[in-house]
């Protein structure tokens, strides 16, 4: 369904313009090329390996970190961790800006969980069967009439003393600008009075300069997206752990102090669209 059918729907602003005020410089295709291949095979000797992350063994948050590192690496993405510890809690909800399905492993290489994802993500080629793995929690996002019991499952899953992980602007930005956090998924961490652990996700180049070449955004295909991020000389993402929030009884409120976490002071600045109720 349209999202002129339903206004509710989150929808980012971003486009291929975006893409390219954050991608690499310009580099020579056939070293390009050659870095792609190298990077790809790399990946591919490692999909075998993902069945085993759902082995029940001790230790295998452990081995799951280290998986999602380790196939990052294989697409030439570093990972930097900054900010407050880590916190060995159960039952936290997890929440971060979106910008790409590298967010999944980036995630999952420092606080692996259960995500909510995109119902359709569990169809991706090496991604989706990362996903189930992971025990991703479907939404589909044309249907707010299900969204209850979406939240309802995440409750549920805090409540067992799971991690679950989620996306509150509901779609992807391309990091150079952002959405507002949707209080929905937050009522969940209300539900169940468990805390929300923020983190902020930066991409950037070696330089230091901002990153797109990972963005999943507009007309973008799984593979281009694919392709910019392993033609790219090397992307570094820093996770920066913010405090932990206390959920509190008002989700609109939990959802503005994680927004504030996230975004810190540049949170006015990046605004493109006004929140929804949803």
């Amino acid at each position: 369904m349209s999202a002129v059918e339903h206004a509710w729907l989150p929808k980012a602003t971003c486009d291929d313009s975006c893409v390219r005020a954050g991608g690499d410089r310009p580099d020579r295709p056939a070293l390009a090329t050659l870095r792609a291949a190298r990077r790809i095979a790399s990946a591919l000797v490692l999909l075998p390996l993902v069945p085993f992350l759902a082995v029940p063994l001790p230790g295998r948050s452990r081995v799951q970190r280290l998986y999602c590192r380790m196939f990052l690496r294989c697409l030439g993405v570093r990972i930097t961790v900054s900010g407050g510890p880590i916190r060995n809690l159960r039952g936290v909800l997890v929440v971060s800006g979106h910008i790409s399905w590298v967010d999944i492993f980036t995630i999952g290489a420092v606080l692996p969980g259960a995500f909510v994802a995109r119902a359709d993500l569990v169809d991706w080629p090496a991604v989706g069967l990362a996903a189930r793995i992971m025990k991703v929690i479907p939404i589909d996002r044309a249907s707010l009439r299900r969204l209850p019991l979406v939240v309802g499952a995440v409750a549920d899953r805090l409540r067992a003393g799971q991690i679950v992980v989620a996306f509150p602007e509901g779609t992807t930005w391309c990091g150079l600008a952002y959405g507002p956090f949707r209080p929905a998924m937050f009522q969940a961490a209300v539900d169940a009075a468990r805390p929300v652990q923020p983190l902020r996700l930066t991409y950037h180049h070696r330089d230091g300069q901002p990153s797109t070449v990972t963005a999943f955004v507009g007309d973008d295909t799984l593979w281009q997206s694919l392709s910019r991020t392993v033609r790219a000389r090397l992307t570094v993402v820093d996770v920066e752990v913010a405090s932990l929030e206390l959920p509190g009884d008002d989700r609109r409120e939990l959802a503005a102090r994680c927004e504030m976490a996230v975004r810190g002071p540049a949170i006015q600045r990046y605004r493109h669209q006004p929140a929804l109720s949803a």
